[in-house]
C-alpha cells in the first residue's frame, strides 16, 4: 500500500496541475497582484487553501450532491458572471486610461488594501462555478476511482494548487521590471479585461 502513495499523489498532483494552469480570472488576479506586491500572501493563501477545500468536499463525496442540485451551478453561474465582468469593465477603463502614466513602480507604498484584495479573491475563487466543475465534481470522480488511495490522490492535487499559486504570485516579481513601462502595463491590463469578459459573458450566455 505504501508503495503506491507516491504514484497516487503524483497523478493527483499532475491532474490538478492540469486543472489550475490556464489563463482565467483567478490566474490573471494573482498574477496581478503578484507584479503589483500586494497583498500576495493573503491572496496565495485564500486560493490554494479555497482549492483545498473544494478538493477535499470533492474527494468525500459532494460531487454526487452538487449534481442532484444543479440549480446550485446556476445561482454561482449568475452571479460569478456578472461579477466578472463588472472586474473586466475595470480592468480595460484602467487599460484605456491609466491614472498616473508612471508604469509600475517598486518603491515606497503599494496602493489598494488588503481587505478590498482579500474581497476580491474571495469572489473571482467562489463565485466560478468552473472551480467547482475542475475541483469538487472532476477531481472528485477521478479521485474516487482511486479507492483506498483517493486522499493520497486528493492531497496530491491540493499540493499542486499551493505550488502553482505561490508560484505564480511570488514569481510574478519577476516581471516588475518589464511592466514598470506604462504600455506594458496597459497591455496586462488589456489581457485581464479581454480574459474577464469573456468568461463573464460565456457563464452568462451557459447559465440564461
Amino acid at each position: 500500500m505504501t508503495s503506491s502513495f507516491v504514484p497516487a499523489a503524483a497523478a493527483g498532483f499532475g491532474t490538478g496541475l492540469s486543472l489550475i494552469v490556464a489563463i482565467g480570472a483567478q490566474n490573471a488576479f494573482v498574477l496581478r497582484q503578484g507584479v503589483r506586491r500586494q497583498a500576495v500572501l493573503a491572496v496565495v493563501v485564500i486560493c490554494a487553501l479555497s482549492d483545498a477545500v473544494l478538493i477535499a468536499l470533492g474527494v468525500a463525496g459532494l460531487g454526487a450532491v452538487v449534481t442532484a442540485w444543479p440549480a446550485a451551478l446556476t445561482v454561482v453561474g449568475l452571479a460569478g458572471g456578472c461579477f466578472l465582468l463588472c472586474y473586466g469593465a475595470l480592468a480595460a477603463l484602467r487599460a484605456l486610461r491609466p491614472g498616473d502614466g508612471e508604469g509600475l513602480s517598486t518603491r515606497g507604498a503599494t496602493t489598494g488594501s488588503v481587505r478590498a484584495a482579500v474581497l476580491t479573491c474571495l469572489a473571482l475563487t467562489w463565485l466560478n462555478p468552473h472551480v467547482y466543475l475542475d475541483t469538487v465534481l472532476m477531481l472528485g470522480s477521478i479521485a474516487a476511482d482511486r479507492g483506498s488511495l483517493r486522499w493520497v490522490f486528493g492531497a496530491g492535487a491540493m499540493l499542486a494548487s499551493l505550488v502553482w499559486f505561490a508560484g505564480l504570485g511570488y514569481g510574478a516579481r519577476l516581471l516588475s521590471g518589464v511592466l514598470a513601462r506604462p504600455a506594458a502595463w496597459r497591455v496586462l491590463d488589456s489581457l485581464v479585461a479581454v480574459t474577464m469578459l469573456a468568461m463573464g459573458a460565456m457563464l452568462l450566455l451557459r447559465t440564461l
